[in-house]
């Protein structure tokens, strides 16, 4: 019998007959393979298996092998991470929580989708989860830790770059510097106190007992990733949230009652509360954005219009970077005189490889709309004013300044130092968290079920 259908036999024998697993038991029972004084359950491998086939992550092998070894792996580092003290706060794993659920709702379209698609509730889900996502956060606070003293020195990258075949160096693809100046569309009064009027119709009808909040926001809040769970946000620490949001959230106290109308960035809210837990609070919300009339949006256009034109004067005019310093409504880009600045930037290369802040952009890291404005742009223009949808989902006008262009090439030393200092970094943080598995595999008592033994394991030492 193979180890996926003795896997799925077993699985499910246990769950049909409403066995509780124990790490004390035999196969029978549910362990597969016992690392020093843990086990590893069939549940076990089915959760990451089926977390993984939520996450569409590609497994090479045989998943029955692969993921009992990634799980003991992680015994080890979390073993470790007992030893060592390390802690992950519930705030910092409820978030990643909420987050990884409010993504696979919208993926299956509907919360009762995607409770049909795993079998189990919401709330089962999110407590199975949980403890999937705590161990990984400690897993990878443990591994940082390990690797935290790892130094790359210029002579380190030179040595990395100096062992790379010639016809193996990384291609790294096209790279922008672009600054940008955005103004905001002026919105009606009428337009405002239509949305206020709307909140205070829902807050009546909830109030009255004549809706239910849920199904209020089910079918109009404009925050869909909420909406289709009736405007539940999860259990939410303070830090969480936006201040203004957190601000009103946390003065409720009555689960009946509504809150006032309040702004954010994003539009405006009602809040209702579900329950609170400590320093935690769980809400529903309804958001409504304002509507941007296609007027308001081409007279943001001809305000930039203007700028662009007072920027392109030979004499008496402004410079891009004094226009965007004082004009700009963009925040995160105005006190860096319009530069716009990647966060996450890794060059291109593996996923694993150090990330570091840059003003540098691959084509396909900008917003659309600013990528296809700096398409045809040559070095210092300016492109014409053109709309564009924020990261809050909000209309705003921009006009947009190529600074630098680098074409797509095979690395080199001096021009991508940075991008290469990170991968020599990966390599050298990936081998000495090799070396310490390696070592720890050893030192460990390990055992595993005759059923498992044949797999083609990635490492060494496993069979004892």
């Amino acid at each position: 019998m193979s180890r996926k259908f003795f896997f799925l036999a077993v699985y499910s024998l246990i769950f049909s007959a409403g066995m509780q697993l124990s790490a004390q038991s035999n196969l029978v029972d549910g362990v597969i393979w016992v690392i020093g004084d843990n086990a590893i359950l069939l549940s076990d491998v089915e959760n990451a298996r089926m977390d993984m086939e939520l996450q569409k992550t590609h497994l090479s092998g045989d998943p029955y092998c692969t993921i009992p070894e990634q799980l003991a792996i992680q015994k080890l580092f979390l073993h470790q991470a007992k030893l060592d003290s390390i802690e992950i706060s519930d705030s910092d794993v409820n978030q990643e929580v909420e987050a990884r659920i409010n993504y696979y709702i919208g993926q299956a379209g509907s919360q009762e989708k995607f409770e049909e698609y795993v079998n189990k509730s919401v709330n089962e889900y999110r407590n199975e989860i949980r403890k999937i996502l705590k161990e990984q956060q400690t897993v990878g606070r443990m591994q940082h830790d390990l690797v935290s003293k790892v130094k790359v020195t210029p002579s380190d990258v030179r040595s990395y770059f100096s062992r790379i075949p010639q016809d193996s160096l990384p291609y790294i693809p096209t790279t922008v510097e672009v600054e940008i100046i955005t103004t905001e569309p002026t919105i009606s009064i009428e337009e405002t106190d239509d949305i206020k009027r709307r909140l205070r119709e829902y807050t009546e009808l909830v109030t009255s007992g004549q809706r239910e909040f849920s199904t209020l926001a089910r079918a109009n809040s404009d925050d869909k990733a909420s909406a289709i769970r009736g405007g539940d946000l999860g259990f939410r620490s303070r830090t969480d949230l936006l201040p203004e949001f957190a601000t009103v959230a946390f003065e409720l106290n009555d689960p009946k009652r509504v809150s006032r109308i309040f702004k954010t960035e994003y539009g405006y809210h009602i809040v209702q509360l579900i329950e609170k837990r400590g320093d935690r609070i769980n809400v529903r919300h309804i958001l409504l954005k304002e509507h941007v009339e296609t007027e308001a949006l081409d007279a943001a256009k001809l305000r930039l219009d203007s700028i662009r034109n007072d920027i392109l004067k030979e004499k008496g005019g402004i410079t891009f970077e004094e226009a965007a310093t004082w004009l700009s409504f963009d925040k995160e880009t105005r006190n860096n005189k319009g530069l716009m600045v990647n966060n996450d930037y890794n060059g291109n290369m593996d996923n694993n490889s150090e990330r570091y802040r840059t003003s540098r952009f691959e084509m396909s890291e900008l917003p659309a709309e600013v990528a296809k404005a700096v398409d045809t742009l040559k070095m210092g223009e300016i492109s014409k004013p053109f709309i564009m949808i924020t990261d809050k989902q909000k209309e705003v006008a921009a006009i947009v300044r190529l600074k630098s262009r680098v074409g797509g090439h095979k690395a080199s030393l001096t021009e991508d130092f940075q991008a290469l200092k990170s991968m020599a970094s990966s390599e050298k943080q990936t081998q000495v968290l090799n070396d310490w598995v390696t070592k720890k595999i050893k030192d460990t008592y390990i055992r595993i079920n005759d059923n498992w033994k044949n797999c083609d394991f990635e490492r060494n030492g496993w069979i004892q």
